[in-house]
């Protein structure tokens, strides 16, 4: 299995680590700061150096087998060999910007309570949900909140609890399309506020930021109807 560095400390942008095997499919890593695409957060950019001073590009990081993440390569990179040592530094700046969007849609769970969310996609600036709901929700409401609770600078926090405890509370799962991850005996959430009750509380295994002032400005670009019941609402980051 590949240590996840970046469940510990999500702001850690480099790390050194060793190959432990080097395929078509991707290098596997003993440990890594690279997060592997899950749950509509794309995978981690960046590169890993090596000794002599050259750089392989990855371009891409998914989940292998037993445990273990695939840093996918460049066309032409040069592979490094099992064994050795390089350091796994991922593209900083769009980490944080996914880690930003995400904690966002987060928010936006927040203001519509209730409705399930049946879809979802994390981008690099731009991201959406899609709920269950009979009719649009108001666009001009939910710019409203979302500002508030960013202003607010909520604590953004992490735990976890048993697989029985989350069947016991199954309201904590908001989405339809996703399912947390099972089989290890506990799962992990995310929660938003010090509050009791929280503004919100749900399994997740992506990456967020420490607290809802570091979003910056975000807005509803949209609101789409994409079904009878279906609809869509567009986040984007505000320069």
């Amino acid at each position: 299995m590949t240590e996840l560095l970046f469940r510990a400390d999500a702001y850690l942008a480099e790390a050194t680590a060793r190959v432990v095997a080097a395929t078509p499919m991707g290098v596997v890593l003993d440990r890594t700061v690279f997060y592997a695409a899950a749950g509509g957060q794309p995978g981690d950019t960046g590169v890993l150096r090596r000794a002599d001073g050259t750089a392989a590009a990855v371009i891409d990081t998914v989940k292998g087998e037993n445990g273990s993440i695939l840093h996918r390569l460049a066309e032409g990179a040069a592979v490094p060999e099992p064994g050795e040592e390089v350091m796994a530094a991922i593209d900083w700046p769009r980490r944080h910007r996914l880690m930003r969007m995400h904690t966002a849609l987060h928010l936006l769970c927040a203001l519509i309570p209730g409705a399930a969310v049946t879809g979802g996609a994390i981008g690099d600036g731009k991201g959406r949900l899609d709920f269950d709901l009979p009719a649009a929700p108001d666009r001009a409401a939910l710019d409203e909140g979302l500002a508030r609770l960013i202003a607010d600078n909520h604590p953004v926090s992490e735990h976890w609890i048993g697989e029985e405890a989350l069947d016991a509370n199954p309201h904590l799962v908001r989405t339809l399309s996703v399912k947390p991850p099972r089989g290890a005996g506990r799962v992990r959430l995310v929660r938003i506020g010090a509050g009791d009750p929280p503004v919100d509380l749900q399994p997740c295994g992506g990456t967020h930021v420490r607290a809802t002032a570091e979003i910056g400005r975000v807005s509803i670009a949209k609101v789409e109807n994409k079904g009878r019941q279906n609809r869509r609402i567009v986040l984007v980051l505000e320069p």
